[in-house]
């Protein structure tokens, strides 16, 4: 699934070939992705102006002066700018057309993605509740100390819950951790301050390491400017069950937690 660093990469591939361009048409092949495209995306998009491309979590916000068209990856979605004569593959379901002669196409195999208008963007049901994002000055060691007192949950599960903070996904959190050398397994309440300090920092380390590698590439993802990201090459721990951790030579361990894969070093990690 497309994470933080996919997304945006996603959204600094798209911007410069689309911002300030002219909406011409919008073609939806499939309304039936996660779910149905309203079509108050067809009746709002057409002869507007791109004002910008933002990101809130895993959406791209594609802003102009009237709203938002709110973009969900899924799965396996992705966007990319073609000309606008490119013929469509089975999997290509909206294509936004500009009159400088390309489009941004989003290409959803699985149909898990989603395509939404608002006019007030951050305050649609999908975005207003979500946490802080991980760059916020928001975001740091005190929050997470006070957001996690009395917390049974482990703080792999805590990290990664989007109403805590955006952005740290599975890949992330096994990662985040690592370089924090703190136990996936421990509770949230039970983790002192100054650690999560060096826990705060090192979310926000990794995922500005991802978005630098363009992301990683698991399966099928690939930014907006068709270049596949390459932070799989510096994963830590993850995906990495059984080979010699880096710092120690302890093995890796993978564990499921919450139905996700965590790995961590039994050594390193307390």
């Amino acid at each position: 699934m497309p994470e933080l660093p996919e997304v945006e990469t996603s959204r600094r591939g798209i911007a410069p070939h689309i911002v300030g361009s002219k909406i011409s048409r919008v073609v939806i092949r499939e309304r039936r992705l996660r779910w149905p495209v309203s079509r108050a995306v067809d009746r709002n998009l057409p002869g507007q102006t791109i004002t910008s491309v933002g990101r809130r979590a895993k959406y791209l916000l594609i802003n102009t002066e009237k709203g938002a068209a709110i973009l969900h990856l899924g799965m396996s979605g992705s966007v990319c700018v073609v000309n606008v004569d490119t013929p469509a593959s089975i999997h290509d379901h909206v294509d936004i057309e500009f009159d400088s002669g390309l489009m941004l196409r989003l290409r959803d195999p699985r149909r898990f993605g989603s395509l939404h208008w608002s006019r007030k963007p951050l305050s649609h049901r999908l975005l207003r509740d979500l946490g802080p994002e991980p760059f916020d000055d928001a975001f740091d060691g005190g929050y997470l100390w006070r957001k996690s007192r009395g917390r049974r949950v482990s703080v792999k599960q805590f990290i990664m819950n989007a109403h805590i903070v955006v952005g740290v996904g599975n890949i992330y959190a096994s990662e985040s951790l690592f370089l924090a050398g703190i136990n996936p397994r421990r509770a949230a309440g039970r983790i002192a301050r100054h650690r999560y300090d060096i826990c705060a920092d090192a979310v926000k380390s990794v995922l500005g390491k991802a978005i630098k590698a363009g992301g990683t590439t698991l399966r099928d993802f690939y930014g907006g400017d068709g270049e596949a990201g390459y932070f799989q090459q510096q994963l830590e721990a993850y995906g990495r069950e059984d080979e010699p951790c880096r710092r120690c030579n302890t093995p890796i361990t993978a564990i499921v937690q919450g139905q996700r894969a965590t790995y961590y070093c039994r050594r390193c990690q307390t």
